[in-house]
């Protein structure tokens, strides 16, 4: 098999997850040393990132009280200006503080000074659960890196759920991203985009709507094509929340943004591109 032809494949645990990385026309050597590298970066991530680590910058955002305010590193303060992003570009079905309805009437209000890099908390514990987005962040980051690597050939993965791919291995026209579990597999052709799926089969009714404090039941499962791997992890989780119309609405927002939705049984998906039924 020539070195073109060749994809090597590294594993590594972060996030409370599986990383892996598929690396395709450099040597086994080469292509070893970029991904210990992508994978010591994820592991920096998961410290600045992380709910669960007591001195993560997310662990001090929610010890802010109202008026006060904290100076982030960038990138902290570019997963939070995405996160901010999407929950208005979901209509509000997508946000990083939803574990706020579970106890309180209204949702925590916060901003971002970009020219500060700094957080400000104007009401109620920021208490941020990056979960729905964290890992497509990261995944976004190491893609990045590996440009530098110049690995322009990969698939990243992340749990299964958030995939991001560049360039095809020589002589294929796009990465074979299989999308659904072995009942219902569903295969999607991917290249220099982001594949992320959010569904209730493992975790049961674990996302809750933000707009409403109650779990998500529109449907079984969502998966949602983008070019960046942290929008299509916010919009897949999204999908489980929005109704139909509403997916339309937010979808027809970029022409770059494909949906495949599963209402019922697992086994059915169908595209949503998306027009207003």
């Amino acid at each position: 098999m020539s070195r073109a032809a060749e994809i090597h494949v590294f594993n590594h645990h972060a996030m409370a997850t599986h990383f892996q990385v598929r690396i395709a026309g450099q040597d086994a050597e080469y292509a070893g040393q970029a991904a210990r590298a992508l994978f010591d970066s994820v592991d920096g991530l998961e410290d600045l990132l992380s709910r669960f680590r007591e001195t993560s910058e997310i662990a001090q955002i929610a010890q802010l009280k109202p008026g006060e305010q904290l100076r982030l590193s960038e990138p902290v303060f570019a997963c939070l200006e995405i996160a901010r992003d999407m929950e208005a570009a979901t209509l509000g079905a997508f946000s990083i503080t939803a574990a706020a309805r579970k106890t309180r009437s209204a949702m925590p209000r916060w901003s971002l000074d970009r020219a500060g890099l700094a957080i400000h908390c104007e009401e109620g514990c920021l208490e941020m659960d990056l979960g729905a987005i964290g890992k497509g962040f990261a995944l976004d980051r190491i893609a990045e890196e590996l440009a530098d690597w110049d690995c322009p050939s990969h698939l990243l993965v992340a749990g299964g759920s958030s995939i991001l791919a560049g360039d095809p291995p020589s002589g294929m026209a796009a990465w074979d991203s299989r999308v659904g579990d072995d009942a219902a597999s569903f295969r999607y052709w991917l290249t220099h985009g982001a594949l992320s799926g959010s569904g209730i089969a493992v975790k049961g009714l674990h996302i809750l709507d933000p707009r409403t404090g109650k779990p998500a039941v529109q449907r079984s499962r969502a998966w949602v094509a983008a070019p960046s791997a942290a929008v299509s992890d916010a919009l897949s989780t999204a999908c489980m929340v929005l109704t139909r119309s509403e997916i339309a609405r937010v979808m027809n927002a970029s022409s770059d943004w494909h949906a495949l939705l599963s209402d019922g049984g697992g086994s059915t998906y169908f595209s949503h591109r998306c027009r207003t039924p």
